[in-house]
C-alpha cells in the first residue's frame, strides 16, 4: 500500500477529531443538534487551520443517513462518499480555477433540482474570494433564498475581498491559528500513533514553524521524519528548518547583558558558520527574553519543556527587570527593521549592539562608583580613605563611569587646599550648584558639556563624597586630615539655621540634584524641620515613580550641603503649602502676565495695530528671561 501523507492521514473526519476552533464548533454542533440550520455559512482564516475540514464534516452531519447529527455515523453510504470524495450531492468547487460568471451559471442551473440521494445538495465553494464580480452577482440572488434543499458552504482566506452583499447573507465563522502548545500536543498524539521515536523540543520547532497552520505541522513532520531517517531530533530539525542552536541564543543573551560586545561578535561569528535564517534567530531571542521576563515576576511560570527553565531563571537573575523590558522593545522594533539590512547578519549584529550601546542609566552601583572615585584621589596624592562597605543593592542596568582626565575648565574633585595642583575625576556643573530651568533636562552649560561628561556625575559625586565623610568618621583619631565635602558648597550658601519650608525652594537649586531624583524633591512639600529631622510631603499626583532610593539620594545631598548628618523622610500626600515646582510655575506665570502687559501697553504697538487693523497674537510673547 502506497504512503499516504499525514495531513491527509489524519484529517479530522468528526468534530470531535478536531484540534482547537472550540468557538467554530460549539455553534455549528448546536445548530445541529437543536435543528437550528442557516442555508450560507463562510468560515474564514488562514492556510491549515482547517475550513474545508470543517466544511466536510458539516456536510457529513447534513446528510448522515441516520439523520441531521453533530455526530455522523462515518459508516453508512452517505458518509464514506463524503469521505472519499465520490458523493454526486456535495458539489465542492475551486473558485480560483472557476472564476468566470459562465461558470457560476453552470454550477447553479440545477440548484432547483432534488439531491440524487442525499437529504441535502451542498455547494462547497472553496477560496470563493478569488470570483469575479459578475460571478458574485450571479450567485448573490440564489445564496439568498436558495431552494430548502441546498445549502452553501463557502471557504475564504480573504474575507475582506468579498462584496458585503455576500457578507450579509452568510453566517460567518472566523477560525484561529493554533498556538505552538495545541499543535505539539496533537503531534505528539500522532508521533505515537505512528510509532516514531521524537524529541520534544523539536515538536516545538516543528509546531513554531507551522505558526498556527497544522496542516503545515504535519507537513513539516513528514519532511523531518525523512530527513531524520524515520526519528525526531532537535539537532536534524534545527539543521531542516535552518534555525539556530538554542546555546547560541543563550550566549548572545549574556554576552549582552555582561557588557561584552566582543564575546557577543565571536558568537555571532559562530552562528553564522552553521548558516543560520538570522531572521528565526531573532525570534528565539525574543521568546527567551519574553520567558526571562516571566521568570523575573513569576518565576513558576517558566515552563522545562526545553529543559533550560534553570537557566533561564539565571539570566533573570543576572539582569534588572526593566533591561529585560528594554531589550524586548529593542529585539521587537529590529525585527520590523530587519529586511531593510544590507544583509540579515548585518542587521542582527546592529540590533546587538544596540543593546549594547543603549542601556538605562538609573541604577548605579554605589560601592562600586565611590570606590572608583575615592581611588582615583587617593591616587593622585589626597588623603588615604577607608572603603566603606556597600550596601546590597539591585544589579545595575550599567555602572557609569568617570574619566581619568577631566577638561581644563573643570573643578577639581577634591576640595582640599593640599593637593589642588593634582588632576582630579571631572564632576558635572549641576553638582556645582547651576539648576535647569522649569520643564528643562539639562542646564545652557552641561548641553554644552554633554557629550563629554555623563549626567550622573554630579549624583556620583554627591553619593561618593557622603560615604567617604562616613568612613573618615570611622577612623582612629590623628588618621589622616578630614576630607572635604566633594560638592563645592557656593559662595551664598544657606546655613543650617536659615532651612525653613520658606527657604527649600531656594535651597534646591543649590544641592545639585539632577534628573528624577530632581523632579521629586522639586514636588516636594518642606513640611516640618527639627533639628536634623526633615520632613517631606510629596505631590501624591507626581509620585508615580517615587520609591524609597530617591529619599536616599536626597538625604545625601543635604548632608553634602551642610557637612551634617541629616534624617529625612518623603511621604506622598496631599500638600498644604507651596513646593518648588508650584512656586516656579507661578512666577514664570507671573512673567508671562508682566510680558504681555508690557507688550500690550506698548504705544508704538498700540499704534501699529490701529494703523494696519492688525491683532496680537498673545501665545507668541515670552518673557525676556526665558
Amino acid at each position: 500500500m502506497s504512503y499516504q501523507a499525514l495531513a491527509r492521514k489524519w484529517r479530522p473526519k468528526s468534530f470531535r477529531e478536531m484540534v482547537g476552533q472550540e468557538h467554530v464548533l460549539k455553534a455549528l454542533i448546536n445548530a445541529l443538534d437543536h435543528d437550528r440550520l442557516h442555508h450560507a455559512y463562510l468560515f474564514t482564516g488562514t492556510r491549515g487551520v482547517g475550513k474545508t475540514t470543517v466544511a466536510r464534516i458539516f456536510a457529513k452531519c447534513l446528510n448522515c443517513d441516520e439523520g441531521v447529527t453533530s455526530e455522523p455515523c462515518g459508516k453508512c453510504g452517505s458518509c464514506l462518499e463524503i469521505a472519499e470524495g465520490r458523493s454526486v450531492d456535495l458539489l465542492e468547487v475551486d473558485a480560483a480555477s472557476r472564476t468566470k460568471v459562465e461558470d457560476t451559471r453552470e454550477l447553479l442551473e440545477n440548484v432547483q433540482y432534488a439531491p440524487t440521494r442525499s437529504r441535502y445538495k451542498v455547494y462547497l465553494i472553496d477560496e470563493v474570494h478569488m470570483l469575479s464580480a459578475s460571478s458574485f452577482n450571479a450567485l448573490l440572488k440564489t445564496l439568498e433564498e436558495p431552494p430548502p434543499h441546498v445549502k452553501f458552504l463557502l471557504a475564504t482566506t480573504d474575507p475582506q475581498k468579498l462584496p458585503a452583499t455576500v457578507l450579509s447573507r452568510c453566517l460567518q465563522f472566523n477560525l484561529k491559528n493554533m498556538p505552538p502548545e495545541q499543535v505539539v500536543g496533537h503531534l505528539k498524539y500522532v508521533l505515537d500513533q505512528e510509532m516514531v521515536s521524537f524529541e520534544e523540543p523539536a515538536l516545538w520547532l516543528l509546531g513554531r514553524a507551522a505558526a498556527g497552520s497544522m496542516r503545515d505541522a504535519l507537513s513539516l513532520t513528514d519532511q523531518a521524519i525523512a530527513f531524520g531517517s524515520g526519528a525526531l531530533r532537535e539537532s536534524e530539525v534545527r539543521t531542516m528548518l535552518g534555525t539556530v542552536d538554542l546555546t547560541f541564543v543563550y550566549q548572545v543573551l549574556e554576552a549582552v547583558v555582561s557588557g561584552e560586545p566582543e564575546a557577543c561578535l565571536q558568537v555571532v561569528a559562530a552562528m553564522g558558520e552553521h548558516a543560520p535564517d538570522f531572521e528565526s534567530s531573532l525570534e528565539e531571542l525574543i521568546t527567551l527574553l519574553h520567558r526571562v521576563a516571566l521568570a523575573q515576576v513569576v518565576p513558576a511560570a517558566v515552563d522545562n519543556s526545553w529543559g533550560d527553565a534553570e537557566r533561564v531563571k539565571s539570566l533573570a537573575g543576572s539582569m534588572s527587570a526593566e533591561d529585560a523590558q528594554l531589550y524586548y522593545q529593542m529585539a521587537i522594533n529590529g525585527k520590523r527593521d530587519l529586511p531593510l539590512a544590507g544583509d540579515p547578519r548585518s542587521g542582527f549584529e546592529m540590533i546587538l549592539l544596540r543593546m549594547l550601546a543603549f542601556r538605562p542609566a538609573v541604577a548605579i552601583e554605589t560601592a562600586a562608583s565611590s570606590a572608583a572615585l575615592t581611588q582615583a584621589a587617593g591616587e593622585e596624592g589626597g588623603p588615604a580613605v577607608k572603603k566603606p562597605e556597600a550596601t546590597p543593592e539591585p544589579a545595575p542596568a550599567q555602572t557609569a563611569s568617570v574619566p581619568e582626565h577631566p577638561p581644563a575648565e573643570a573643578p577639581p574633585l577634591n576640595a582640599g587646599p593640599a593637593h589642588s595642583d593634582a588632576p582630579e575625576p571631572a564632576i558635572s556643573r549641576a553638582a556645582q550648584g547651576e539648576r535647569p530651568r522649569e520643564g528643562t533636562g539639562l542646564s545652557g552649560s552641561q548641553r554644552e558639556d554633554s557629550p563629554r561628561i555623563s549626567p550622573l556625575a554630579g549624583l556620583l559625586a554627591t553619593e561618593a563624597g557622603a560615604q567617604a565623610e562616613q568612613a573618615q568618621a570611622s577612623e582612629p583619631a590623628g588618621a589622616g586630615e578630614p576630607v572635604a565635602p566633594i560638592h563645592p558648597r557656593p559662595a551664598n550658601a544657606m546655613s543650617l539655621d536659615a532651612l525653613s519650608p520658606a527657604t527649600w525652594p531656594e535651597l534646591l537649586e543649590q544641592l545639585g540634584l539632577v534628573g528624577i531624583v530632581y523632579n521629586i524633591a522639586s514636588n516636594c512639600e518642606l513640611r516640618e524641620v527639627a533639628g536634623s529631622n526633615l520632613d517631606f510631603v510629596l505631590d501624591e499626583h507626581n509620585a508615580t515613580l517615587f520609591n524609597s532610593g530617591h529619599t536616599d539620594r536626597v538625604r545625601l545631598a543635604l548632608t553634602n550641603y551642610f557637612d551634617s548628618e541629616f534624617k529625612v523622610s518623603i511621604t506622598a500626600g496631599a500638600l498644604q503649602g507651596e513646593t518648588p515646582a508650584i512656586r516656579s510655575r507661578r512666577l514664570a506665570e507671573e512673567r508671562q502676565r508682566e510680558a504681555v502687559a508690557a507688550i500690550e501697553s506698548d504705544p508704538v504697538l498700540q499704534g501699529l495695530i490701529e494703523r494696519f487693523d492688525g491683532e496680537l497674537l498673545r501665545e507668541s510673547i515670552a518673557p525676556l528671561d526665558n
